[in-house]
């Protein structure tokens, strides 16, 4: 599969897009039940949400790591994402012909995009990458009082994923269906996925 080196993929529908995240069960236990974030989650710090599954299980290591042992799906409107890609700064000053109006812009933005190697089911590195949105302030507000649509506890479902690889199975089939993620051109570029991979 020939897969560009910047793109977003992701579970997504018509009025949704499915990220992930994970957490301990004092925060996963009252979000699930409240179906949005409450307390103790604090809105205070930046949240990172993930479109990839496979990254979020590298980053939580299959739901093994402390503070990490509850996945969450989160459903948010597609509405939402592309408002926080739209108000959102590149962590890296990737390619920026001025560096301090990339800082001034990193000051100044409630949402910062990172590109990480995606990873296969094993954790290896892949040669494209994935993306991270980090929300912050006036982002971090609106996810947790608009943008939510669904919370789901998917720790269950990445037990049994995690079995089926130690017993050397196929998880294919376990996984969420993930695809390229559709955005205008002038967004796409903003957030640095038309960027080809360096030497290419």
């Amino acid at each position: 599969m020939d897969v560009p080196y910047r793109q977003i993929r992701a579970d997504f529908g018509e009025e949704a897009v499915t990220v992930y995240q994970a957490y301990d069960p004092a925060i996963a236990d009252p979000a699930v039940a409240a179906q949005r974030f409450v307390a103790p989650f604090k809105r205070e710090r930046m949240t990172w949400i993930k479109p990839s599954f496979l990254w979020m299980m590298y980053r939580c290591g299959w739901a093994t790591k402390p503070g990490q042992t509850r996945v969450l799906a989160v459903e948010i409107s597609r509405e939402g994402f592309e408002w926080a890609l739209g108000h959102s700064c590149l962590s890296h000053p990737d390619g920026e012909t001025d560096p301090e109006a990339w800082r001034r812009r990193l000051r100044e933005s409630p949402v910062r995009v990172q590109w990480d190697p995606e990873r296969d089911p094993h954790h290896n590195a892949l040669p494209y990458r994935s993306i991270q949105v980090g929300l912050s302030g006036e982002a971090v507000a609106r996810y947790l009082g608009r943008w939510t649509l669904r919370i789901t506890d998917l720790t269950d479902r990445v037990h049994d994923i995690r079995r089926a690889l130690r017993d050397g199975r196929d998880v294919t089939g376990m996984l969420p269906v993930e695809r390229p993620y559709p955005l205008p051109e002038e967004l796409a570029q903003a957030i640095g996925s038309c960027v080809r991979k360096p030497g290419v």
